[in-house]
């Protein structure tokens, strides 16, 4: 691990008629646009769908260190998260981020010492550490 703080360098640029786009040194640009709530076309990455899927996968990545450094053997896991977008005194935030995590486990795993984990990784998450918004978290355990 790199000593802190750590930068990430992003740059988003446009033309007037153009959609968004947005890189970072040694990744794939990106294209991006208003999400069709705000009047775009609806089937490109926004600002807004990009923070939410921001948040499902800083879950999976804390869930996934949380676990290896815990040594808990676990097969799958999902995370859906529902952000919500609401006016507040006039300005518009998230307020409330709705995560629902399903995870699969080997049948010997102890399902109280996984949910427990994965109530650790959600606590964790940097991404929504950042945020103001409140939060819930959702878990589903399967046994295979």
């Amino acid at each position: 691990m790199h000593d802190f703080p750590h930068h990430y360098l992003v740059k988003a640029a446009t033309g007037t008629s153009s959609n968004v786009t947005v890189t970072s040194p040694n990744l794939p640009a990106m294209e991006t646009a208003a999400p069709a709530e705000f009047g775009g076309p609806g089937d490109l990455w926004s600002p807004e769908t990009m923070l939410t899927g921001a948040v499902a996968n800083c879950f999976i990545l804390s869930f996934k260190a949380i676990a290896r450094a815990s040594k808990l053997e676990w097969l799958s896991l999902s995370c859906d998260v529902d952000g919500i977008l609401d006016k507040v005194e006039r300005t518009l935030k998230f307020t409330e981020l709705r995560l629902h995590a399903k995870l699969t486990i080997p049948a010997e795993t102890d399902e109280a010492r996984a949910r427990l984990l994965l109530e650790k990784a959600e606590q964790s998450c940097l991404v929504t550490n950042s945020m103001t918004a409140a939060k819930t978290l959702e878990i589903d355990i399967k046994q295979d």
